[in-house]
Parts: C-alpha cells; structure tokens; sequence
C-alpha cells in the first residue's frame, strides 16, 4: 500500500480512521501527496485534521455529553422525588385538618350529653377519615378537639374548635334611626 498516504492500515486506501493510518505521508496521512484522498477533503486537510490535533491537545470530550446527560437525569429524579414527599406531606396535612374538623362537629353535636360521649363520637369520626384523635375536650358547649394522621415519616396533628353559633353582633346605627332592615335592603 505503499504512496496511498494511509499507512498501510486496514480498509481504503487513506481513509484515516485506523492509527495506523494517523502515520506516514507529509499530512499524517490525510490528503497528502500522494494520497488517494482528492478533492476538497485534498484541500482542507484530510478528515477532520485541525479538529483531531484540537482533541488531542484538549485530552478529549468524547462522550462528555453522555456524563452531562447523566448528572441533568439525576437532578431530575432528585427534584422529582422532593415534590412527590412535598406532595405527600400536604395531602396529609390536609387530611388531618379535614378529619380535626369533622370530629370537632361531632363532638359539638353531642356535647350537651356529656364530654365522655362527645369525645367517644369525635373518636369514632376521626377514625372513619383515617386518623387518630390525639385530644379532645368540651367546655360549656364548645368542643376542641386534635386530631393526627400518620402516613409515612409524617405525622401532622390539628386541632379544631367547634360549639354552637354566638350571637352575632348588630351593625350600629346613626343616633335618632328607627331599627329595622339596614339600608339597602327593600
């Protein structure tokens, strides 16, 4: 193979892809004299010649992509699971205050029987939504209760008011008005 320019490697003649073709001729051979390589690959140098000498000096970036690719999927996968335990806690968040208020309603409904069945209906209510009632006490009507959810690493507890409606307050009037329907109303 000898003024191919290729080195005498395997497969065409001065393709310079083998090392071994890398070696030989004015150019490395690629595209030198000689050379069946012919054209404008001929005039700028063979295949790729300045981008292989900058690799070289560089040390390389093969294969940089599939490492940078790796780092951003697993930064993914990392958020990924943050908003799914973020996720996690504020449903159970939620379904602690959802099952501390039904409980504190029950607990008010019946607290005119006694702060032992109030508390026993408060029970039985929290833990038909899937939680435990952690406190619970009833003063002259007025039912507070707590209540938990334990799902996972997280234990949310809430607590909860509830008793009968006080009286509402009555808009004030200017001196010297009759009472009756505020104004606006026909």
């Amino acid at each position: 193979m000898a003024g191919d320019g290729g080195g005498g490697g395997p497969g065409p003649p001065g393709h310079g892809r083998h090392p071994a073709c890398r070696r030989g001729g004015p150019r490395g051979g690629r595209g030198g004299r000689g050379s069946a390589v012919t054209g404008r690959r001929a005039r700028r140098g063979g295949w790729g010649s300045a981008v292989t000498e900058r690799r070289a000096r560089r040390g390389g970036d093969r294969g940089a992509a599939t490492v940078w690719a790796a780092f951003a999927a697993c930064a993914l996968c990392v958020v990924f699971g943050v908003v799914l335990a973020l996720g996690q806690a504020v449903a159970t968040r939620h379904r602690a205050g959802g099952a501390a208020d039904l409980a504190a309603l029950a607990a008010a409904d019946r607290a005119l029987w006694g702060e032992a069945e109030a508390c026993a209906a408060a029970s039985r209510v929290a833990a038909a939504q899937g939680a435990e009632l952690a406190r619970c006490a009833v003063r002259d009507g007025v039912a507070e209760v707590a209540a938990r959810v334990v799902r996972g690493p997280y234990r949310p507890e809430v607590r909860s008011r509830a008793g009968p409606p006080g009286r509402a307050p009555l808009p004030e009037r200017a001196p010297g008005t009759a009472p009756g329907p505020p104004s606006g109303v026909p």
